[in-house]
């Protein structure tokens, strides 16, 4: 009798908490993102604040996107507690709510639990602090598809025995990013007509083995298209986030990406928009995304 293949074993609990802190995606890693404290479906994690990670100079807030990688991979992490190490997960959906900007200077907590595992999907919410739980400065809820492809990166050798990326953000002081060093480092660039790509880096990947995006990278994109065709579109200052719901549709293989905006309704105050991210083949969109921006009032008008 042929014995089970390893990386069908189980893990024991603690095994499982380092494998997860060790051997997890590229961008979580060379972010800094740690898993603080672990428990069977439930995990603490941190992320510490760094200049690359600023949306706008201006304000040295953070960009939005760092904080939906960070609610990403921390969710992905209670999903990974609350299984076995035996089977590969991958987001399904993530809906962020942004309840207020990060303090710049400060690192951000986050954390998860995953509620419900079925036999193939687990859903799983976490909250994004600072200071206290009790001020979120996001929550996301997110489902996760079990046994979604054939590897197994907690079987995987260790993040610190591979030649990994840095982050960094080349200066651009007259790009259209010259107040985002976060979209600068992932070298995000408006093409010729007006759709914006995301060129592959090694930087951006989740999944080492396969390789693919990290799913949080891709909704880190498809915001920044946003908040540019807003802005563009009605000829305003850059948008405040609100709400942002993502749809994970294919994987992101190792290639450029590709995403344009639409708006559905605007408001006085408030603006929906839909976007799209492809790659080779725009008819097949690797994820979409709908959500709400907080148009930013004029000046000496108070917002109600």
């Amino acid at each position: 009798m042929s014995k089970t293949p390893i990386l069908n074993t189980p893990l024991p609990f603690d095994e499982l908490a380092e494998a997860i802190q060790g051997r997890r995606s590229v961008y979580g890693y060379i972010s800094g993102l740690r898993l603080d404290r672990a428990a069977p479906g439930e995990a603490w994690s941190s992320l510490p604040y760094r200049p690359v990670f600023v949306g706008d100079t201006g304000t040295g807030v953070l960009h939005g996107g760092v904080v939906t990688a960070m609610l990403d991979e921390s969710c992905g992490m209670a999903v990974q507690l609350a299984l076995d190490g035996t089977r590969a997960i991958a987001t399904l959906d993530l809906r962020i709510d942004y309840q207020k900007p990060a303090t710049p200077g400060l690192d951000i907590k986050a954390h998860s639990f995953c509620s419900r595992v079925t036999r193939s999907i687990a859903f799983v919410r976490s909250t994004a602090y600072q200071e206290s739980e009790d001020d979120p400065v996001a929550t996301a809820t997110a489902c996760f598809m079990i046994g979604a492809n054939r590897t197994n990166m907690l079987r995987d050798r260790a993040m610190e025995d591979r030649a990994l990326p840095t982050l960094e953000a080349p200066e651009d002081p007259t790009g259209p990013f010259a107040q985002s060093p976060f979209a600068r480092c992932l070298g995000i660039r408006i093409g010729e007509d007006g759709t914006l790509v995301m060129p592959f880096s090694p930087r951006i990947i989740g999944n080492p083995i396969l390789p693919a995006i990290h799913g949080g990278m891709t909704g880190a994109f498809l915001e920044t298209a946003a908040i540019v065709g807003v802005t563009r579109e009605l000829g305003v200052s850059p948008p405040k986030p609100i709400g942002l719901t993502i749809n994970y549709l294919r994987s992101g293989r190792a290639l450029d990406s590709y995403a344009n905006v639409s708006i559905v309704k605007q408001g006085r105050r408030v603006v929906a928009f839909e976007a799209q991210a492809w790659q080779d083949d725009r008819a097949k969109p690797i994820a979409s995304a709908f959500g709400h921006f907080m148009l930013r009032q004029a000046p000496g008008v108070d917002e109600e």
